[in-house]
């Protein structure tokens, strides 16, 4: 399967890294570099599910890179502050030779002033990756307006996930451009302490949104960074003067997730230069977040339910999933269970506790790509398995947890999201859900005391363009379903909503097929969506319980 690009979490972000050697870069006439085997310490959790495994190392993979960063011949340099001027030259580019796809390659640090306002003080080196149009290596006709991605989270680095991008097949006719946004790598990357590593998996099944960790990362980042200056609007700003050093008119944009989000507010600041945008997995300006996640993994699980009943050979391995969760839950409603997980080099057994909480937002990010495997999920837990959800749960939060910086994404989220829930709305949104309240007022929590910036009048305002706008949702979607998809296109002129069976993020042959459509011809009129009624999803991970078709 092609790469699926950027989808969101949390918005979660995913991005399918191709099966192939391990990344080594050497740049030419300069120095050989290469990217060390991740060190045994770093591998995954194994997992137990057959179905899973594959997706799950694809996932963690990816989200590897992204501490990584674009290959560099020296550590980034620490934020530097100036009295009134940036580096010359802004831009600086070296090529490099990728030897695990046999092409170049173009790396390097873009300069910003952190306040774009005052243009002084701190000077951001943003992380940048060029990945020219493969076509004009066999004597093809390229196309003059590249791909810019923007990644998920918020949080994520866009330029750390170059790998997954090097042989997609956007890179045939055109350019793609990968930037760390502001917050997210190199320099200035807003990282926080949280609790979990593979010697205490139990970190990674306690909630993200613990005060202490962000009250004592806030006192750190503070020091270094003005916190107000890590929005979303600064960074289109970023990116739109990146577009004019690196010498391009009009651009086409791919965002999933909070990259979706990021490509509707570039695209209200600076519309006249896009050709074409792709959401996947939509979060328009209508999106909070997190206030839509207890529904959105609600509405998800229901669909789950009612498809599981309606396949003779789910319905016979797991009878009632309905009634064998609300049983589970039950459960763990009179306390915590212990489970054991194992550790990902030593194999040696370490205990853990689950609780409701855990529990219920370990679910919610499974869900995000591995709906196939949720029924034996709550199967062995309501046969007392523990363990088997232990495992998959921590795999998943350990994910999460090295992929976002999670100040950046407290400095976007308290200020474009939290900062628009109106408190009373919360009861309704989150009742008869499993995953209940608990994660909305945790985020809110940390808001109250991280700083925000001056969020514009009209944010809330729906995006209105007649810019060329895609938008691509999962049926089973926990996080932007596909409602939001809808939401966004309605104030587009020229924007198509395309539902896909699938989850967060979709991809495939179809979504691949509709999407090539799309770039190649600039318009949403006239493309043949009909191979979205011939798709289906695979079968759901029966396990020992039945034979998989």
């Amino acid at each position: 399967m092609g790469i699926r690009g950027f989808s969101g979490i949390l918005f979660l972000t995913e991005v399918e890294i191709l099966p192939g050697p391990v990344l080594k870069i050497s740049a030419r006439r300069t120095s050989r570099l290469e990217r060390s085997r991740r060190a045994p310490s770093a591998r995954p959790f194994p997992a137990k599910s057959h179905r899973s495994g594959a997706m799950s190392r694809r996932l963690i993979g990816a989200f590897l890179l992204v501490a990584a960063g674009p290959a560099a011949a020296t550590p980034p340099r620490a934020p530097q502050s100036d009295a009134g001027r940036l580096p010359e030259p802004r831009l600086r580019l070296k090529d490099a030779f990728e030897e695990a796809s046999a092409t170049t390659i173009r790396h390097g640090t873009f300069s910003v002033w952190e306040n774009r306002g005052r243009q002084s003080a701190r000077v951001l080196d943003l992380d940048v990756v060029v990945l020219p149009a493969r076509g004009a290596e066999v004597g093809e006709k390229t196309c003059p307006d590249p791909v810019f991605v923007f990644a998920g989270g918020p949080g994520q680095n866009a330029a750390g996930h170059f790998r997954g991008w090097v042989d997609h097949w956007m890179r045939r006719q055109r350019d793609i451009v990968l930037v760390s946004q502001r917050g997210t790598g190199g320099n200035n990357r807003l990282e926080i302490d949280l609790p979990g590593g593979d010697e205490n998996p139990q970190g990674y099944l306690d909630p993200i949104f613990l005060e202490e960790p962000f009250r004592t990362g806030l006192k750190k980042l503070s020091e270094r960074f003005d916190l107000s200056q890590y929005s979303t609007w600064t960074a289109m700003d970023d990116v739109n003067d990146l577009r004019l050093a690196l010498g391009y008119g009009r651009i086409n944009l791919y965002g999933g997730s909070y990259g979706s989000r990021a490509v509707l507010v570039y695209i209200r600041q600076h519309g006249a230069t896009v050709r074409t945008a792709i959401l996947n997995g939509a979060a328009p300006m209508s999106f909070r977040n997190p206030l839509y996640h207890a529904r959105g993994a609600q509405d998800a699980l229901d669909l789950i339910f009612a498809e599981c009943a309606a396949d003779p050979k789910c319905a016979a391995a797991f009878g009632d999933l309905r009634a064998r969760f609300k049983a589970v839950l039950e459960r763990l409603d009179r306390g915590p269970v212990h489970a054991t997980v194992r550790h990902p080099v030593s194999g040696k057994a370490q205990r853990v506790v689950l609780s409701r909480e855990a529990f219920g937002e370990a679910l919610r990010i499974v869900m995000y790509h591995d709906s196939r495997d949720v029924p034996l999920l709550i199967h062995r837990a309501h046969e007392g398995d523990f363990d088997y959800f232990a495992q998959r749960g921590a795999e998943a939060n350990r994910a999460v947890r090295r992929s976002l910086a999670f100040g950046m994404l407290a400095c976007v989220t308290c200020t474009e999201d939290v900062a628009r829930i109106d408190p009373d709305s919360i009861a309704d949104l989150t009742a008869d859900t499993f995953l209940g309240d608990g994660r909305v007022r945790r985020q809110m929590s940390i808001c109250q005391f991280w700083p925000q910036s001056s969020l514009a009048g009209d944010f809330d305002e729906p995006v209105r363009s007649d810019v060329p706008v895609l938008a691509l949702s999962g049926t089973l979607d926990p996080v932007t379903p596909p409602r939001f998809g809808e939401d966004a296109v309605r104030h587009l002129k020229n924007g198509l909503h395309v539902v896909v069976p699938g989850g967060h993020g979709v991809g495939g042959p179809c979504v691949e097929s509709v999407m090539r459509q799309f770039l190649d011809r600039g318009t949403v009129a006239g493309l043949d969506t009909s191979c979205v009624g011939k798709t289906r999803l695979p079968p759901f991970n029966l396990g020992g319980a039945g034979d998989s078709p």
